[in-house]
């Protein structure tokens, strides 16, 4: 694998799977919640193939990625109701962007936790911003053995959500690639907003 995102950047929106990936994603999201008139922030939005598709229903969406070329491509698609920018998330980032100020309906992350580094220290960060019983709602590989270099297991989402004070809703598998003489399973984690 690349050690950039940007050096996929060009042909990512006429891979197969990625078009695949991004419509079983928005299906399963549909059929978890309604993002109709929402405020959402969609981590990690890559070029943009997950927000595309919530445009004609959200009110807004701020759409992150830490790689400049696939902002590039997912500015160009030229979105009305939607704000992109590349940042790593911090805290620091957090209090120069205006857009992150107001709280989220809904924040979405797909095929993007299970690569970060520091998974859990994101996700408290994603948690604050979003509304009392709001929803993260996130897609990643399962990890089915412990010698697989990427993806996450159940415990390890449930785990997180718990320690940003998200409550669990749901951890299923909606869907699944074939890809490489395998079957990838993709784990869906739907996590909620307490009330403090």
């Amino acid at each position: 694998m690349s050690e950039s995102w940007d050096d996929y950047a060009e042909a990512w929106d006429n891979m197969p799977d990625v078009v695949t990936y991004a419509n079983l994603a928005f299906e399963s999201l549909i059929n978890t919640v309604n993002p109709t008139g929402l405020r959402i922030l969609d981590f990690g939005c890559g070029t943009g193939q997950l927000t595309e598709r919530l445009s004609p229903l959200a009110a807004e969406i701020i759409a992150l990625d830490s790689s400049p070329k696939m902002i590039k491509i997912l500015q160009s698609k030229n979105l009305p109701n939607v704000n992109s920018f590349t940042t790593l998330l911090t805290e620091s980032t957090q209090e120069e962007h205006k857009s992150l100020h107001t709280s989220f309906d809904l924040i979405v992350a797909s095929s993007v936790f299970g690569f970060l580094p520091n998974y859990a220290e994101t996700l408290q960060l994603l948690a604050k911003m979003l509304k009392p019983n709001a929803f993260l709602i996130q897609w990643d590989w399962l990890k089915t053995n412990a010698t697989a270099d990427f993806g996450l297991t159940e415990q390890c989402v449930e785990h997180a959500f718990s320690n940003a004070e998200l409550s669990t809703t749901s951890l299923s598998q909606p869907f699944a690639l074939e890809g490489q003489g395998q079957t990838m399973p993709v784990l869906m984690g739907v996590a909620q907003k307490k009330i403090q």
